[in-house]
């Protein structure tokens, strides 16, 4: 009697503390200590389907809400004589129990069973558990939420096929293959940065990959960009590689290239430190798009920019073609992407520059716009 009482008690303590509807775990409990018995005394259903005809079917288990006694019942119809004891009961036995029924009725029995007691409360330590499971995750849902797009340091825990497991605090987070930087090694033990992408079917997806993660890492080294003096137009990222991110100033006197650099490089350093190799490329945005494309491709230096429909011309002087182009052509990959437009490079010296060509498609796929926020 002794477990009853006490597992009222942890009931009510538990719904207290969590919010977790009291019913909802009593119910719970019922039905798995149900399936338990059934187990038991049954053994697995060996074909699912023929639920109706499997041994067990009739049984109900009650939990008394007050002293936390368990009592098991079958409910078995009345008939004159008996072809199935487990689901029949003859009428005279049936009389013996509840006076006016009939034929046809169906009655409660209340079963004797020795090893309800030890079944239930094995039974109810799981269902207690998940149920406090069920809640911390609810609550990690209902504590994130509103954090989508923020930046967070995580514990690395694990990996699993792939994905980096990771804590943030009491919860836990999941960093798929795609979200993460392709040339880390992800330590356990470790803390790293990382942006919180999504919350999908409860779980936290976190990202280092993601274009935004670079936006929130500057915000957070460079107070300009938070306070919106600065802002980020643009970005165009191949994580792990390179990136290049577009600013505009709205003060005047405040340069927005330096104001991310820092002084002496601090604040680039600091941002760069946090994602390993990557190289950034801070440009200075221009509503002339003529000189925003002359600026995007940046270190390399142009003569001229001819934008028609959604391409631009850029004649480049022939000691600064390759910087143009870029290894593999990523300069000129990343400027495309960054300004939103095609971009074909030729020399001044009228070289031919055909190897741009192929890496300038599908620019405008990955453009991340950054709009007034």
């Amino acid at each position: 009697m002794a477990m009853t009482s006490e597992l009222v008690a942890a009931i009510n303590q538990i719904s207290a503390e969590r919010g977790i509807d009291k019913e909802e775990v009593f119910k719970a409990l019922e039905s798995a200590i149900l399936s338990a018995v059934k187990k038991e005394k049954y053994g697995r259903a060996e074909n699912e389907d023929d639920e109706e005809e499997k041994a067990g079917s009739n049984l109900v288990v009650e939990v008394n809400r007050e002293t936390g006694e368990f009592k098991l019942f079958a409910l078995k119809e009345v008939v004159k004589r008996v072809k199935n004891p487990e689901k029949e009961i003859a009428l005279s036995e049936a009389e013996l129990i509840s006076p006016n029924v009939e034929v046809g009725d169906s009655i409660q029995i209340e079963m004797p069973s020795e090893d309800l007691g030890r079944i239930a409360t094995q039974t109810a330590k799981q269902v207690l558990l998940q149920k406090i499971r069920e809640s911390e995750k609810e609550s990690v849902l209902s504590e994130f939420s509103d954090k989508i797009g923020q930046v967070f340091t995580a514990l690395m825990q694990r990996m699993q096929k792939g994905t980096a497991v990771m804590e943030i605090g009491k919860a836990v987070a999941y960093m798929p293959p795609e979200e993460q930087i392709a040339n880390e090694f992800y330590r356990v033990g470790e803390r790293y940065k990382v942006l919180l992408k999504s919350i999908e079917d409860s779980d936290m997806i976190v990202s280092r990959s993601d274009p935004n993660f670079l936006i929130e890492l500057f915000k957070l080294e460079v107070p300009e960009i938070e306070s919106g003096i600065v802002e980020i137009k643009a970005v165009a990222r191949e994580a792990g590689s390179r990136s290049k991110i577009a600013v505009v100033s709205h003060q005047e006197g405040i340069d927005p290239i330096g104001s991310c650099v820092g002084q002496r490089g601090m604040r680039i350093a600091n941002v760069m430190n946090e994602l390993g190799e990557e190289k950034i490329d801070i440009i200075e945005w221009d509503e002339d798009l003529e000189k925003f494309v002359a600026n995007a491709l940046s270190p390399a230096k142009v003569e001229s920019v001819d934008i028609s429909g959604d391409t631009a011309t850029v004649v480049s002087p022939s000691d600064q073609l390759s910087l143009a182009i870029g290894r593999d052509g990523q300069n000129v990959r990343l400027a495309c992407k960054l300004t939103g437009v095609k971009i074909d490079i030729v020399g001044a010296q009228g070289e031919d520059v055909d190897a741009v060509e192929e890496y300038a498609e599908d620019t405008q796929e990955e453009v991340v716009d950054k709009k007034e926020e």
